[in-house]
């Protein structure tokens, strides 16, 4: 079965717009892991609006499941991941400023400062992932940088799943065989949601992880926490 980690950044924006511990982001991540979530994500930015590296080393000394820390490798964000060890690090080329993440990086302009980046990532014993479009050259940069997996930004096959969701998944499907030959792990991420990812399970191979948050997160303001996750797990089955 693919795993399902639960990005809880939004609980972590609603909590941090009254100042205060409500909801309570700790307790929010034992509940996703107790209602079957097999990993929790977060995505610090440097503003800290949402996750903040404090909650990082705390998500790390309570959880049970497996700890997933995307961003892009600054110094502060490698401060924190390399102390706190989590068990995996997905990183991801963002500038500060960026809403959200929106594209996957340039494995070949950036192949040295990722290797560095991965070397040091893997001396500790993390898991590396890199954030990557459906480029075929890029992905197999990507291989030659030491990563472990990639994971797979999925905002174009979310857009067209509508439309022609044969033709959006095609590419996803292709890319993820090629990083198999390629001894990387895949892992998918970003507007995934309850309509379009069991297509996109049954249809893309070697899928081991998916990561998301906003459309779990937000219907679980309408269905509930537990009765979300149920179904996000059933669509992975």
């Amino acid at each position: 079965m693919v795993k399902l980690s639960v990005n809880i950044n939004k609980i972590a924006l609603l909590r941090n717009s009254r100042g205060a511990n409500i909801p309570d982001l700790i307790k929010a991540a034992l509940d996703c892991e107790r209602f079957g979530a097999q990993g929790i994500t977060v995505h610090p930015r440097p503003d800290q609006r949402h996750i903040t590296y404090e909650d990082v080393k705390n998500l790390k000394e309570t959880i049970k499941t497996e700890l997933n820390v995307e961003g892009y490798p600054s110094k502060d964000f490698m401060n924190v991941v390399l102390d706190v060890k989590p068990q995996q690090v997905t990183l991801v080329p963002d500038a500060p400023d960026a809403l959200t993440s929106n594209a996957g990086w340039d494995t070949i302009e950036n192949k040295s400062f990722l290797t560095d980046i991965i070397g040091q990532l893997k001396a500790k014993g993390i898991r590396t992932s890199i954030f990557l479009d459906t480029d075929e050259r890029l992905c197999e940069a990507a291989a030659l940088t030491g990563a472990d997996r990639i994971e797979l930004y999925t905002e174009d096959y979310a857009k067209g799943y509508h439309i022609d969701r044969e033709k959006v998944v095609k590419p996803y499907s292709n890319i993820a065989k090629l990083a198999n030959s390629l001894n990387l792990g895949v892992n998918a991420g970003h507007d995934l949601n309850d309509e379009n990812l069991a297509f996109f399970k049954e249809h893309v191979p070697y899928l081991e992880e998916v990561s998301i948050g906003h459309a779990l997160i937000s219907q679980a303001l309408y269905l509930g926490l537990e009765n979300t996750i149920q179904r996000y797990l059933y669509q992975l089955k």
